[in-house]
């Protein structure tokens, strides 16, 4: 198959972009490279690599008539900067109408779009969450825009699959705690916990669910997670042991009061429906993603969070 993937410089779209070229399909990425490494994808046969915005409507329709994609994996967002209310709504909100407007016009057989699990706020009614949970992603611009983009797909004739997403994270991520951790640790700075759990689920597990999306399993709201969660001490304890620096003693403060003790999605119809169960383990994961973050370096870390916000909901 030939397909575009948006946001392909990122994290999860260039893991996607490479288990695709892999698998023996012909890819075109579309980055800004706003919060993304241009080194996450290697050029190749089969890979078309393009720099630009799918705000951008004549741009994309370009790209898009160029390259005649069968599908489209739409995993660019703006998330940069919680206060960027404008960008994230010129990216997530109408960069995705946009998207969605060009795979009608051409066609395209399946899209697959990356939701984030903030669609259902900070403080979810049940755990684990459920797909019948209500949408109420008011608390930051970033989810109130990513909600909206998956509405406009809803609102499509397209086939579609929307995967929404435990926490991430693995070789290339710089958002959330694991690059913070791992930041901080090696520039001997203090670091701290808060007493919250959270669904880590390691990126090529992610990648296993979107590839058979890409192929045609699915329809719909799915949650991609680990069916499980972890306290954030217990990600911390796994850096320090993949940096070699053992058990550390480290501050555990508390959640505040408008934070979620725990945010855990119940991933049963995804297993059912693309019979997959998450395979990396956390320690594992952790492992990898440190060896990435020591090869490559990481300078700056992104977050759709306020600063004031961090400590606790990263």
């Amino acid at each position: 198959m030939k397909i575009l993937i948006t946001g392909g410089g990122g994290f999860i779209g260039s893991h996607l972009a490479d288990r695709l070229l892999a698998d023996g399909h012909e890819v075109c990425t579309v980055d800004t490279y706003a919060t993304s490494r241009r080194d996450n994808l290697t050029p190749q046969d089969r890979l078309t690599i393009v720099e630009g915005t799918i705000a951008d409507e004549a741009f994309f329709n370009g790209v898009m008539d160029d390259f005649g994609p069968d599908a489209v994996a739409h995993a660019a967002a703006s998330y940069k900067d919680p206060d960027a209310w404008e960008e994230d709504a010129r990216t997530n909100a109408l960069g995705t109408a946009i998207v969605v407007r060009a795979s009608e016009r051409l066609g395209v057989k399946r899209l697959l779009y990356f939701q984030t699990a903030l669609c259902y706020g900070v403080k979810p009614e049940e755990q684990p969450i459920t797909l019948g949970h209500p949408l109420r992603p008011y608390e930051s611009s970033y989810a109130i825009s990513k909600t909206a983009g998956e509405n406009y797909i809803r609102l499509s004739g397209l086939d579609w699959v929307s995967l929404r997403l435990a926490n991430v994270y693995g070789p290339r991520n710089l958002s959330g705690p694991l690059p913070t951790f791992f930041s901080r640790l090696t520039q001997d700075k203090a670091c701290f916990v808060t007493d919250t759990r959270r669904d880590f689920l390691f990126v090529t597990d992610l990648v296993d669910v979107a590839t058979k999306a890409l192929e045609g399993t699915g329809s719909g709201a799915y949650h991609v997670s680990s069916g499980s969660d972890v306290a954030i001490k217990e990600l911390f304890d796994a850096t320090t042991s993949a940096l070699g620096l053992g058990e550390i003693d480290v501050e555990i403060r508390p959640r505040a009061a408008d934070d979620a003790e725990s945010i855990l999605l119940d991933p049963s119809r995804t297993n059912a429906d693309f019979d997959w169960r998450t395979s990396v383990a956390l320690e594992d994961g952790v492992a990898q993603a440190i060896a990435w973050y020591r090869e490559h370096g990481i300078e700056q870390t992104y977050t759709h969070l306020k600063e004031e916000e961090l400590r606790v909901r990263s």
